[in-house]
């Protein structure tokens, strides 16, 4: 994933205000089943949330980890929510136009 600048951030931010958490962490930590439940969501959405109920010591290196496994870029992390980012590679399917 290519590195998301200030501005963009700050757009996909905002669009993510709305939206719920699809994936949460719990007792059982970032699992295969999470990064396959995150890689199929952001197929689907994009742009999603991640909830930790669990490790949330830990929800910054285990956010950039779900990352780098699914080529996704980390947005913010608010309280224990991460915002999570990756764009479709078909421009058709795309939801959020981001200016590069």
């Amino acid at each position: 994933m290519e590195e998301i600048n200030g501005k963009i951030r700050r757009q996909l931010e905002k669009c993510a205000h709305s939206l719920e958490p699809v994936v949460i962490v719990g007792a059982n930590g970032v699992t295969e089943q999470v990064v396959k439940m995150v890689s199929t969501s952001l197929d689907a959405h994009e742009l999603i949330k991640i909830k930790f109920n669990e490790f949330k010591d830990e929800k910054r290196e285990l956010s950039e980890k779900i990352c780098e496994e699914t080529g996704a870029a980390l947005i913010r992390i608010i309280g224990n929510i991460a915002i999570v980012f990756k764009q479709n590679k078909d421009p058709k399917k795309r939801k959020y136009n981001i200016e590069k």
